[in-house]
């Protein structure tokens, strides 16, 4: 009988474990996403585009408005992946089934959320860096002495 205690406590810490190293490999996914945030915004912010741009001044607000969006999303996907984190340890004293389930499902809704996230700051990102790279100023060439 001791031994199944034992193993089904294994089984359920190697359970949350998984799920454990899914909320890390996440929190790491939005740092970074932090950090092209940062880059996105300082670039936005910078005066390398060609001024004479059509609707540039409000073409990079409505980028910077968005950008903005995306940070406050990423804010909120990581509290919300705290606070499932400091649930898992529950999942420790489940003795059935429904008990993971619940705790699966509660993963997969936070999973989806973190994806999406991740997708529409990705389509952001993209859409600005096509816009971007047509309208960066062009660095002449100096001149040499040939």
């Amino acid at each position: 009988m001791e031994t199944k205690n034992t193993n089904s406590q294994k089984e359920q810490s190697r359970k949350v474990e998984e799920l454990h190293w899914d909320t890390r490999h996440w929190k790491s996914t939005l740092r970074f996403m932090q950090d092209e945030i940062s880059f996105i915004d300082n670039l936005l912010n910078s005066y390398v585009f060609e001024p004479n741009t059509p609707n540039l001044f409000e073409r990079l607000q409505d980028y910077l408005d968005r950008l903005k969006k995306a940070k406050s999303r990423k804010s909120q996907v990581i509290q919300q992946i705290s606070k499932h984190e400091k649930n898992l340890g529950g999942m420790l004293e489940c003795r059935d089934e429904a008990c993971d389930l619940s705790f699966y499902q509660k993963h997969n809704v936070l999973k989806a959320e973190v994806v999406g996230c991740m997708e529409d700051f990705q389509n952001l990102k993209s859409e600005i860096f096509n816009y971007a790279g047509g309208i960066l100023r062009k660095r002449r060439k100096p001149k040499t002495d040939d």
